[in-house]
């Protein structure tokens, strides 16, 4: 095959993962916390086709991080929702290991732990917090209490680069041992909303724009595909039809 054509197909496949991440962010607009991603495209040589395609470059994605520019904060006013106002994430316990969250969307279980919406046990600085009897109050520290009682304070933590951590699904995240994301540290200057909600921070009206430029791309690659293989169809009749 040519070496446009091995061109012009890795484009083809790029877009598809663009495709794919475009779908993802338009299908989490109304998840809390919800962080988009940023991908790059490298240039990518095949050296085993050096020889027969000196002008074969490919081109496939690169490296992608986190987009942790802020939602918007919607007020609630439901005591167990909480929003972090500065660069900081919720430590929430999970079957899978400790992860990170910006979705303060929280609720309490059957033993009366505070919980995330899919049941993971919200981590407080000294350990699971257990919310007693009484109307709850979450100060803008994250001082947890239960009528006059404290029930412990929400751990926050932040990351010298959070746009390193993996999105897992939705608005939960982890730090991959070994990966450019650093450990968790206390996070600082921060300020906790209670009765109030961090929206996603996908726009929908860039992600649109986005869809369209992508999905154009990606058709004028494949007219360019289908004439090149039209004009390699073309030349091998011609010449198979003088023999």
């Amino acid at each position: 095959m040519p070496g446009g054509q091995y061109i012009a197909l890795s484009g083809m496949r790029t877009r598809l993962d663009q495709l794919d991440r475009l779908a993802s962010d338009l299908a989490n607009v109304g998840t809390t916390g919800y962080k988009t991603e940023k991908w790059s495209h490298v240039e990518a040589n095949r050296p085993a086709f050096d020889t027969e395609l000196q002008s074969a470059i490919d081109v496939t994605t690169g490296s992608r991080r986190l987009d942790m520019s802020a939602g918007a904060i919607n007020p609630t006013g439901r005591d167990l929702d909480v929003a972090i106002d500065g660069k900081g994430f919720f430590t929430v316990q999970t079957p899978a290991g400790i992860r990170y969250t910006r979705n303060g969307n929280f609720s309490t279980n059957a033993a009366g732990l505070l919980v995330t919406a899919d049941g993971g046990i919200v981590q407080g600085t000294t350990g699971p917090i257990t919310l007693g009897p009484g109307k709850v109050q979450i100060d803008p520290d994250g001082t947890v209490s239960a009528g006059d009682t404290v029930a412990g304070r929400l751990a926050i933590v932040q990351f010298a680069d959070a746009g390193q951590l993996v999105r897992e699904g939705g608005a939960a995240l982890r730090a991959d041992p070994g990966s450019a994301a650093p450990t968790a540290v206390a996070a600082n200057q921060v300020t906790l909303r209670s009765g109030a909600l961090e929206q996603s921070n996908v726009s929908v009206v860039e992600r649109i724009a986005e869809l369209t430029n992508v999905t154009r791309n990606f058709e004028a690659l494949q007219k360019a595909v289908s004439l090149m293989m039209n004009d390699v169809y073309g030349q091998a009749i011609a010449q198979l039809g003088k023999r």
